[in-house]
């Protein structure tokens, strides 16, 4: 009885010990279900819904302006210059005169041609009466046939020096004409290469002058055949339209980045490639009133290439490289997960890539909120505005 006693008090003491021992592991567990923090909210990222939308393609290419017209001023005489009869550097119009070559030695020339004209012309009356008179003997037979045939002869003769000297008065004239060099066309002169007094020949290889027509003027833009093939191609497979009137219509740059306040219109395109640069030429036709383009001005013009009636702009925000250069997207999916997207990127439209491929219409792109984010991640997705941009937690 005395022994059985301890043993029940040893019981005791091992079910009070197991009991201690399990509440300080309850309250243990309780105080590190306490102290677990909660999960972190998903991040929240600004999105854009894409939607194909027409927009107009244009290209922009260096090019230079060159004059609609240029004419050479040459005499077509010889002589010696009298005058000069023009201001350099100013505007002149079709027929007024330029220079004054002394005019006596063909005024000359042209009285001896008259004089001459009116000697033989004086003398053909006469011929011709006699072989009418000579028509008439010899039917009579009062003159022999060889009289008669050398007074028809005499006849064709005289006729002949009429025409001849006809001739001659007219070239006289002509060449007294042309002592007086006139302007073949409206424009800009430049400078004078010769002064009164000096000698000059017909068609000489300097010329006198040079007259440039700047209104309407030239741009010459060259394209390269890779954007040509480009083009063509985009317009066979029908992604491009350009149908619209105002597909000729071209938009000119300045040097100093302004706009030229007048359209030109397209006019064609050089029918053979520029070996040395790969190239064919644009040849467009731009107004040019006020003279405020002059020749050799480089400029940019920005070339209407057509309509795409379906295309998907992404924001340049929302597009980042791989480390091999290749662009990419992240996309919300219809989980509210991140995506990642491959995409083909074909121009930049203002501040918006063109995308051909990667994307398709209903796609959430992710344009604010981008840092640190991984394919996979759970996001809360909003319409990107400008002013939840800061609440998006950064951009890429």
């Amino acid at each position: 009885m005395q022994a059985s006693q301890p043993m029940t008090m040893k019981k005791k003491m091992a079910i009070l010990s197991c009991a201690l021992l399990a509440m300080i592991g309850c309250q243990g567990e309780n105080q590190q279900q306490a102290q677990a923090p909660a999960a972190a909210p998903a991040p929240q990222v600004s999105v854009v819904t894409i939607q194909p939308q027409p927009i107009l393609l244009t290209t922009e290419l260096p090019g230079r302006t060159s004059a609609y017209r240029i004419a050479e001023i040459r005499p077509q005489v010889n002589g010696l210059i009298q005058k000069r009869l023009f201001t350099e550097g100013a505007d002149v119009k079709a027929g007024d005169v330029l220079y004054q070559i002394d005019p006596a030695t063909f005024k000359a020339a042209l009285g001896n041609a008259e004089a001459a004209l009116s000697r033989s012309e004086a003398t053909l009356p006469a011929i011709r009466s006699r072989v009418e008179r000579y028509k008439e003997l010899l039917a009579e037979k009062a003159v022999s046939q060889q009289d008669f045939d050398d007074a028809a002869a005499e006849l064709k003769n005289a006729e002949a020096d009429v025409q001849y000297w006809k001739a001659s008065v007219e070239t006289a004239r002509i060449n007294l004409a042309y002592t007086r060099i006139t302007a073949p066309i409206s424009g800009r002169i430049g400078r004078s290469t010769v002064t009164e007094g000096a000698i000059v020949t017909a068609y000489q290889a300097m010329a006198l002058a040079t007259i440039q027509q700047l209104d309407p003027i030239y741009v010459d833009v060259p394209q390269s055949t890779t954007d040509l093939l480009r083009l063509r191609k985009l317009l066979k497979e029908g992604q491009l339209d350009q149908s619209g009137k105002s597909q000729n219509k071209v938009a000119l740059l300045l040097e100093d980045g302004s706009t030229y306040p007048h359209e030109g219109s397209l006019k064609f395109r050089d029918v053979s490639v520029e070996q040395s640069t790969g190239s064919v030429t644009l040849r467009v036709v731009f107004p040019n009133p006020d003279g405020l383009l002059l020749p050799g001005m480089f400029v940019r013009a920005v070339i209407k290439e057509g309509e795409n009636q379906t295309a998907i702009l992404v924001p340049q925000q929302g597009v980042s490289r791989d480390r091999r250069g290749n662009p990419q997207a992240l996309i919300v999916d219809s989980e509210g997960k991140t995506a990642l997207r491959m995409l083909t990127v074909e121009r930049a439209v203002g501040d918006q890539w063109l995308v051909s491929e990667g994307l398709v219409p209903g796609d959430r792109v992710i344009v604010e909120g981008l840092k640190m984010l991984r394919p996979g991640t759970p996001v809360k997705a909003v319409p990107f505005t400008p002013s939840n941009a800061a609440a998006a937690g950064g951009s890429n």
